[in-house]
């Protein structure tokens, strides 16, 4: 009964504390970090006012207590592990795998269950926000060669990716932080693969309904509308010259193609000042020739990170120059960013040629490709007039494509900036990351060493820049789960979390172990979808501890029951942060998530329970 816990002041202040907390995440009138840091220091002010004392004497909830959550093992990990994701996605690591699910030659149905199926595993393993990210140019073009809008594989996408994630210890923030949550209450920290039998039962069920039926639930769309899709998008003309001793100095065409160009057509080879038109049988590439090519974006970014300078377009200048211009050191390549620039009708570039503009002169920016929609050029780019409306594609420092944006005859493109992946560095982030799996997985180092470590390492290494690293870590994710911790700690410190797990109990009755862990379950699911999956899992886990302990239950089972649920984030686009991603491509609407994640939830709430009898034996 509750009346065998009494209230004391500091345990209202607690509960009271907890209500503000999922008011404020809920509504976010108040961004999320100024609420965190508020509550915070509202914390440290009540109990340093009215200390909670240990049998010692001692204040349990000081200040240096409070704040120790940012020093918490486990949310350094979620740091090291965006910062690792960010690598992988940085130095393209994954882009063969991505090409090679897209490329594949089966029908659209089968590869988009393939595809989803490698979202699933590999998401149990990295980050589930980069993986989307690659995912979705895949996922569009089968859309299109399906011949139905996007809408229709998009938030399958997503939903993979959750499933994925609640697999094993790293597959998710949430999971590690449930982790930590445990070691802050006394109890040991989850295992690698501790959470992964109950894991891949529910995430398995799930696949099949996201691969079988979420398709059937979701809006048609409309076909052929997709961006970026396929088609490959818009094509870029450039040239390259054939330097001594390159990668493409003696290449010969195969096909009518050249290896070291993939997704690169070649349209004029001039040599010796005469023009080699295709096809190229049997053709071999010396040093001096100057190739015309055409490619997406992707193609020739993936181009000019394999081969640096290989795209770059020769400038010339006047005679009288009264000053030769001064070369700029080279760029290193892990700073430079891709950006696309369109001459607008009142641009005094109207009528230049690409090698007049003295981008690289002025402004140390590289044209690598023109792209003019209404027809396929022929000749040397260097030599193109420009005309209104052309799309130059651009690479320079970040700093230098801002300067570019004062000027007014040319005009970025919005949301077009990209940082050139750092490809020869692929193969050394995936093996540090494979490393980092097989350390961590075996027990050798704990998974906050390795991640750690790994993170360090792509930093020295060059794979990414010190400011790239940092830029990784959300802030959001930092102060929201320092706070959570911390309020974790005042729960168990003041016995709220106790106070409120018997609550459950007399609401629920007399009821075992099973029916109580699946009533946590369906509470904690419906929570995470309007409450950060990470503060849900936080918030809870201390509950779900003071119920186990209630019960004479096994509290890890009870810790993964928060994970699994708090990763049921499927009913809201607000629930988890790629089912924002693919809310714009997938042109979705809130009901839609209803409509396709309420069903899901409840069917994985129904396996959960057979679980909880089957795996655990409850």
């Amino acid at each position: 009964m509750l009346s065998e816990l009494a209230m004391t002041p500091q345990m209202v202040i607690t509960l009271g504390l907890l209500i503000l907390a999922l008011g404020l995440y809920v509504s976010e009138r108040i961004p999320v970090e100024v609420a965190s840091i508020g509550l915070l220091v509202v914390m440290m002010v009540a109990f340093h006012l009215l200390p909670v004392q240990g049998p010692d004497g001692r204040n349990l909830l000081s200040p240096e207590i409070l704040l120790s959550g940012f020093g918490n093992p486990a949310l350094l990990t979620v740091m090291a592990l965006l910062v690792v994701a960010e690598g992988l996605n940085r130095t393209g690591t994954l882009d063969r795998l991505v090409d090679g699910v897209g490329n594949l030659r089966l029908s659209p149905s089968v590869l988009a269950a393939l595809a989803l199926a490698v979202v699933c595993v590999t998401s149990a393993f990295i980050n589930d926000t980069p993986v989307v990210v690659m995912f979705l140019p895949v996922f569009q073009a089968l859309a299109m060669r399906a011949g139905h809008g996007s809408s229709r594989l998009m938030m399958p996408l997503s939903f993979a990716a959750i499933l994925g994630g609640m697999t094993t210890l790293i597959g998710s923030s949430t999971n590690l932080l449930v982790s930590s949550a445990l070691i802050s209450q006394g109890l040991p920290g989850l295992e690698f693969f501790q959470q992964t039998p109950m894991g891949v039962w529910v995430a398995a069920v799930g696949f099949i309904y996201v691969v079988f039926v979420m398709p059937r639930l979701l809006p048609k769309g409309e076909s052929g509308g997709l961006g970026g899709g396929g088609g490959g998008g818009k094509q870029f003309v450039s040239q390259c010259v054939v330097a001594a001793g390159s990668a493409l100095d003696g290449a010969q065409a195969a096909a009518g193609r050249f290896r070291q160009l993939p997704d690169i057509t070649v349209h004029l080879i001039v040599r010796d000042g005469e023009s080699v038109f295709p096809p190229y049988d049997d053709v071999v590439l010396t040093a001096g020739d100057v190739l015309m090519i055409a490619g997406s974006r992707k193609a020739l970014t993936e181009t000019a990170a394999r081969y640096p300078g290989l795209l770059s377009v020769p400038e010339i200048h006047d005679d009288d120059d009264d000053e030769a211009p001064v070369p700029r050191p080279a760029v290193p390549t892990v700073e430079q960013v891709m950006v696309e620039a369109m001459v607008p009708p009142t641009s005094r570039f109207t009528g230049f040629s690409v090698e007049q503009l003295g981008l690289n002169r002025y402004h140390n920016l590289v044209v690598l490709g023109l792209e003019r929609r209404a027809r396929m050029m022929r000749g040397p780019t260097a030599g193109l007039r420009l005309q209104a409306g052309d799309v130059l594609l651009l690479m320079g420092r970040d700093n230098d494509i801002e300067t570019l944006r004062r000027d007014r005859d040319l005009v970025v493109i919005s949301g077009s900036a990209g940082l050139l992946p750092r490809v020869h560095h692929a193969k050394t982030a995936g093996l540090l990351f494979l490393a980092m799996l097989g350390l961590s997985a075996t027990g050798v180092l704990p998974i906050a060493i390795a991640a750690i470590g790994v993170a360090v390492l792509l930093v020295a290494l060059g794979a990414l820049t010190a400011r790239q690293a940092i830029g990784a870590i959300d802030a959001k994710i930092v102060l929201l789960v320092g706070n959570a911790l911390a309020l974790g700690q005042a729960m168990e410190a003041t016995g709220a979390a106790a106070f409120l797990a018997k609550a459950l109990l007399l609401i629920m009755g007399d009821v075992g172990p099973w029916v109580a862990v699946v009533a946590f379950f369906g509470l904690v699911s419906l929570i995470t979808n309007v409450l950060s999956n990470n503060a849900t899992a936080v918030l809870f886990t201390p509950i779900a501890v003071g119920l186990a302990r209630q019960l004479g239950v096994d509290p890890h089972l009870f810790a993964i029951t928060v994970i699994i649920a708090a990763n049921c984030s499927f009913i809201t686009p607000i629930g988890y942060q790629t089912n924002l991603l693919v809310m714009g491509p997938g042109h979705y609407r809130f009901i839609d998530y209803a409509k396709a994640g309420l069903p899901l939830t409840l069917l994985l709430w129904a396996t959960f329970a057979i679980g909880a009898k089957v795996v655990w034996g409850l």
